[in-house]
């Protein structure tokens, strides 16, 4: 996710998996008669976000629009599902939303709510390594409560989008909302005449019945849940070619279809110049999803990335600027959503990652040279360490701010540690390390270990040492090749992006 504002199929083996969950299962074995609790995978930024004793296969999300942005949509969530322990209940995370009932392999199901989890009791004791299939009925709300946190749904001028980072999936349907359990999604969406619904991945059958249509969409990679999308409005949907016969839809107001066009046209020839750089784009389809609402933010949704309207057409923003927060979000394709983080303390891993890119684009496209950048961000780096941790060992978020892990640590902060690693490395080794890193986790989760691991591999010698300090350090290490740069006293940042809004030194980023 890219932070902005803008004033006037391999999914990780159960093995990988027991390593995050271990001491989370015993947990989950608990006796029925116990009070059902929250539970999670252990995660050290969101400690109740995810649960233990399964591994998603499969998600099927039906939703109905009511021709309203402000009403509930009636929604019917099935997952399918190993268990990976004996499970007398299981917990699903789910903040938003009325139940109207539960069922566990077709048959009718107790069920609870305890926090944001949504606590289901089958009939029958689920015996380890047996498939399961839990299907909620329930409603949606685009609404939060009031005094209640956002996140789920976002209102746009002509109806909604999604917008489920870090921790907001489970506020528009019942799920395993954790990124270490990625999962095949089905979304099929139901929405009165005139309106165009889109989802992650490819569309498949459009039934239309009276007044309605159903629009159904598959995606052919698993995918984590904060990555999930689903948007209906009043929109054009635009198809163009890309790199090797890429297919590239965008989704667009169709108010602002001609405005919008000159920038859309420039996606076939960002994705042939980041796979240039790391190798063959790792989905099924991409594409721009524009948004006439106001988030402050970007989005990496899986295959169909999310921007705010005024992006493209606020005046004031340099071309250069739009075409490098554009590359940020595609390069989360490879870093983010095709390589997830095991844990959100490994966020630095997409968000470093995309800052690279975004920073690497500017400096050949809009001659922001990436030295200047990365030694505004030295010099700034200890502050960010003070306020929001070392980029692999970030603070957790305040209770209610799902966005404050966000922080210019994991931005520039992350790709000053890969600027590091250049240097000490050097260019072709680095080179050769980023498109390892994404084709052996292609479609699948990885650690900071991983990453340190992969990279003393294709260096010959081992880095730990080195990247020890650059990862978890209180304070910044020195520079290779720049003994002149100086941490703890800012140098005066570069214009990389505009200064504007309460975000203007924050990243630009992905969530």
């Amino acid at each position: 996710m890219l932070l902005t504002s803008r004033t006037g199929l391999r999914t990780s083996s159960r093995r990988l998996k027991a390593a995050l969950l271990a001491s989370a299962v015993s947990v989950c074995l608990v006796a029925a008669s116990a009070p059902p609790t929250p539970l999670g995978v252990g995660d050290a930024l969101f400690p109740h976000l995810g649960n233990p004793g399964y591994d998603v296969a499969s998600y099927d999300l039906a939703f109905t629009y009511p021709g309203s942005n402000s009403k509930p949509l009636q929604a019917v969530t099935t997952i399918d599902a190993w268990t990976t322990a004996s499970l007398d209940r299981v917990n699903l995370d789910f903040g938003r939303g009325e139940v109207r009932s539960v069922e566990v392999n077709g048959l009718p199901a107790e069920y609870v709510d305890a926090g944001e989890d949504l606590v289901v009791t089958p009939p029958t004791t689920l015996p380890e390594g047996s498939w399961m299939r839990i299907t909620v009925r329930h409603t949606s709300h685009p609404v939060p409560p009031k005094g209640g946190r956002g996140g789920g749904w976002v209102r746009t001028a002509d109806g909604l989008a999604m917008a489920n980072q870090a921790d907001a999936a489970h506020l528009a349907f019942p799920c395993n909302d954790h990124p270490s359990d990625k999962a095949m999604f089905t979304i099929r969406v139901t929405a009165p005449q005139g309106y165009t619904a889109v989802a992650n991945g490819l569309r498949g059958a459009v039934n239309r019945a009276g007044k309605a249509t159903t629009w159904t969409y598959r995606t052919q990679h698993p995918m984590a849940t904060e990555l999930t999308q689903v948007s209906v409005g009043r929109s054009t949907v635009l198809h163009r070619t890309g790199p090797r016969g890429l297919p590239i839809r965008d989704v667009v107001p169709t108010a602002h279809r001609a405005k919008l066009e000159p920038w859309l046209k420039k996606t076939p020839e960002h994705v042939a110049w980041m796979e240039e750089k790391v190798g063959p784009y790792p989905f099924e389809t991409y594409g721009v999803l524009v948004a006439d609402a106001s988030t402050g933010f970007e989005l990496e949704t899986q295959t169909l990335s999310l921007f705010e309207k005024d992006l493209f057409t606020h005046d004031a923003l340099p071309e250069w600027y739009v075409d490098s927060i554009m590359v940020h979000e595609l390069a989360h394709q490879w870093f983010g959503d095709s390589v997830s983080p095991r844990t959100w303390s490994d966020l630095w891993l997409n968000e470093g990652h995309a800052t690279w890119y975004e920073a690497l684009y500017a400096e050949e496209k809009g001659e922001r040279t990436l030295a200047t950048r990365m030694k505004a961000a030295y010099g700034a780096s200890d502050l960010w360490r003070r306020a929001g941790g070392p980029p692999a060992a970030p603070k957790a978020p305040e209770d209610g701010d799902r966005l404050g892990i966000f922080r210019p640590n994991v931005y520039d902060g992350g790709a000053l540690v890969l600027y590091a690693l250049r240097q000490e490395i050097g260019r072709t080794a680095f080179e050769r390390l980023e498109r390892a890193w994404v084709s052996r986790h292609q479609d699948g989760t990885a650690t900071t270990a991983d990453f340190v691991q992969l990279a003393s591999d294709i260096a010959g010698r081992d880095l730990n040492g080195f990247m020890k300090g650059w990862l978890y350090g209180a304070k910044t290490p020195p520079m290779p090749g720049h003994p002149d740069w100086k941490p703890g006293v800012p140098a005066k940042a570069p214009k990389t992006r505009p200064e504007a809004g309460p975000h203007a030194g924050a990243p630009h980023g992905g969530r």
